[in-house]
């Protein structure tokens, strides 16, 4: 069976745009705005505006926020899509291959956009389509176990009433609207978690607080306080049953789309750390030479060879994850996979990348240093390293989650 690794000839021009944003628009003020945490980059408002218009004629942006492409087209046999979702992690990886930081804080881009566009249903899509959509899951007593959300949403005629508190919402002060994960009866446990849209100027919502952090610093990291917050109940985003049985998958579906995005992400950062230890070896007078073994250059070029190696299968199961969601493909352990493999080689990459330029990589006379920096939230959010390969142990063995714990 003959496989193409190519990209599709139709996303040259997203490619192409993407990678400009990353170069042309990101690049520049990096360091800036990594220096200048909370401080809002105004640059982005241009290229927002761009995108707006690039999705009124049908085309993506380059931030994270998903899609459904041709999904509603009825497809022949046989047939190969290379849709939203494909679309969507290009884009990402190379606005990422910019700065990362950046690319989480273009407007109506958020991770809580892809979560509309994955559960969504097409009301609420017409509804909430073009909302800027943080993505509040984490709380103070969890990290990556979602289903230990305690934030609880009250049904009170036609409103629902949300109350609880979420940590490390990317973009949570500056999105216009917050997907928010609840419980609508704790009693039925994880099978009652829903996620809601919540406007972030509204009665009841509060940001608490800004993090300072490691990395991603151009990016809002925000503390959310839901006190007795009333939204309508066409807020719920897809169906309010409780299905005990199907339990926790609804919800979950949210992650399919956004662990390959995050994946995405982590390919970007890796790639340009690869490009940039590249030009500083070879200015070193170190050429890799593909026709050799590794194991027959000096060690630097050798260790190179690896991470290359590494990065391209990362790089490759993001695709493919990506690739199962256009096709409509079940793609949950390939989403996991890609993140896990993405996140781990991502910080591996960057930090080897710091290790093997030696003062050039330590310092602030290069990226590389920050690279390191922001890749290590790539191996975290959405899911650790752990719980990937919880999830992907279980999917493998067959396991349930109270079985394989």
């Amino acid at each position: 069976m003959a496989i193409n690794l190519e990209l599709p000839k139709k996303f040259n021009a997203h490619i192409d745009q993407a990678r400009q944003a990353g170069l042309q628009v990101f690049r520049p003020i990096s360091r800036k705005y990594d220096s200048a945490e909370h401080e809002y980059p105004v640059e982005l408002d241009t290229l927002a505006a761009l995108y707006d218009g690039l999705a009124e004629a049908g085309q993506a942006g380059a931030g994270a926020a998903g899609g459904r492409g041709d999904e509603g087209k009825k497809r022949p046999e046989g047939y190969n899509a290379n849709g939203g979702n494909m679309q969507s992690i290009i884009n990402s990886m190379e606005a990422s291959y910019g700065d990362v930081g950046l690319m989480l804080s273009i407007p109506y881009q958020g991770l809580g956009n892809a979560a509309i566009a994955a559960v969504a249903t097409d009301e609420q899509l017409e509804a909430f389509g073009k909302v800027w959509a943080a993505m509040a899951i984490t709380e103070p007593s969890f990290g990556s176990d979602s289903a230990a959300v305690t934030a609880t949403a009250t049904l009170d005629g036609d409103e629902y009433v949300l109350n609880g508190e979420k940590i490390f919402v990317t973009a949570g002060s500056r999105a216009t609207h917050i997907v928010v994960w609840a419980s609508v009866d704790k009693s039925l446990g994880r099978a009652a978690i829903k996620s809601f849209v919540v406007p972030r100027e509204h009665p009841g919502v509060t940001i608490a607080r800004l993090e300072e952090k490691l990395g991603i610093r151009a990016s809002d990291t925000a503390v959310i306080v839901f006190d007795n917050c009333r939204i309508p109940k066409a807020n719920l985003l897809g169906s309010p049953e409780v299905d005990v049985k199907k339990g926790f998958g609804g919800v979950m579906q949210t992650f399919d789309n956004t662990r390959p995005m995050v994946a995405a992400m982590a390919v970007g950062v890796a790639r340009a750390s690869l490009e940039e230890l590249r030009a500083v070896l070879e200015k070193a007078g170190l050429t890799i030479d593909y026709d050799r073994p590794a194991s027959d250059q000096p060690a630097a070029v050798a260790e190179f060879i690896r991470l290359e190696s590494d990065w391209e299968a990362a790089y490759l199961m993001t695709l493919r994850a990506a690739w199962m969601a256009d096709n409509k493909m079940p793609n949950s352990l390939e989403a996991s996979m890609s993140k896990a493999k993405a996140g781990r080689t991502g910080t591996d990459v960057t930090n080897k990348a710091v290790e093997l330029a030696g003062t050039v990589g330590y310092s602030e006379r290069s990226l590389l240093e920050k690279w390191a920096r922001d890749s290590k939230i790539l191996d975290i959010f959405e899911g650790t390293q752990q719980i990937q390969q919880l999830i992907i142990a279980r999917r493998v063995l067959g396991k349930s989650s109270s079985e394989l714990k």
